[in-house]
């Protein structure tokens, strides 16, 4: 059973957003100097990210 295309890309948008968010704030609070890191990677996340 294939669920509506627009239905899982806004799902796997909001995985992508929440665990990003997740890791950025891990991350952010333990090592400080990694943060260009955490935004490199979150810029790469939402350009991948399907439109709906």
């Amino acid at each position: 059973m294939r669920m509506p295309s627009y239905l899982t890309a806004d799902l796997l948008g909001l995985g992508i957003i929440s665990l990003a968010a997740f890791f950025k704030a891990l991350k952010s609070r333990q090592y400080y100097d990694s943060g260009s890191d955490v935004n490199r990677i979150l810029t790469v996340d939402s350009d991948d990210m399907p439109v709906s």
